[in-house]
């Protein structure tokens, strides 16, 4: 079989960002904000409305160095000690982004999971979380929009799928990169346990390439069953299955903790 014999994806746990997000979410002002933002209102209240959440919610790092949360740590841990206490394999390689998050979360993985300490681990930059460009100076693409307009047209004309951010990535080029990894779990992991600590669309991604999704089936999955943090995904390699065998979805977006 020209497949790993299996594929286990970790999301990173909570991170600073995602509980952010979640504190804004409560603040009235940010519904307020939002209000006005269906309402596709552009003008100096917006505006004005949209500086005042950039500047409260600003999170002062990249997207590259922001870090888990102290809850996303204890995800983490509780995760790995699951997974051991449930007879996982032993994987034979650990693969994770080179974000501060996912490799926070591969550290607090091993505290729980102590025998990870002795697996050799590879970093590749292909399985990093979408590149926002611009709009990561915004933290919000919301408040990113209200400040470019033309931005929110082109999104809408384009869609989800091929919508690109300024300096940054679309849906589909995160997709292609992630085509490219899976060239070399092919060439270099066939035969192997693979686990793979990554970010949300990532895992989307290799669900949409493995299974043949259409971008509309993608965007779908992305709204309906979006990988919550510390989830888990294992793939079993099913060699009978196809001319070289297959990649079988087993467990999809599991929660242990």
């Amino acid at each position: 079989m020209k497949w790993p014999t299996s594929l286990t994806l970790i999301r990173h746990g909570q991170s600073a960002y995602n509980a952010l997000r979640a504190k804004k979410q409560q603040d009235p002002l940010y519904s307020e904000f939002q209000e006005i933002y269906r309402q596709r209102l552009v003008d100096e209240k917006a505006r004005k409305l949209a500086q005042r959440i950039k500047e409260k919610y600003a999170l002062g790092v990249g997207d590259y160095e922001t870090p888990l949360t102290p809850e996303g740590e204890v995800q983490a841990a509780i995760t790995g000690t699951k997974l051991l206490e449930a007879g996982t394999a032993l994987p034979d390689v650990i693969i994770y982004s080179p974000y501060l998050r996912t490799r926070e979360t591969m550290d607090f993985l091993t505290q729980g999971w102590g025998q990870l300490e002795m697996v050799p681990r590879v970093e590749d930059d292909r399985i990093r979380e979408q590149e926002h460009g611009l709009a990561v100076v915004y933290n919000d693409w919301r408040v990113f929009h209200t400040f470019h307009p033309e931005q929110r047209e082109l999104k809408k004309l384009q869609g989800d799928y091929w919508y690109q951010y300024p300096q940054g990535e679309s849906v589909a080029d995160v997709r292609g990169r992630v085509r490219s990894m899976l060239t070399t779990l092919v060439r270099e992991y066939s035969g192997q346990r693979v686990l793979m600590v990554t970010h949300h669309l990532t895992i989307l991604s290799i669900r949409a390439t493995l299974e043949r999704l259409t971008p509309e089936e993608f965007i779908k999955l992305d709204q309906t069953g979006k990988p919550v943090n510390c989830g888990v995904t294992e793939y079993v390699g099913k060699p009978d299955d196809g001319k070289d065998g297959k990649l079988v979805l087993e467990t999809y977006n599991q929660r242990l903790y």
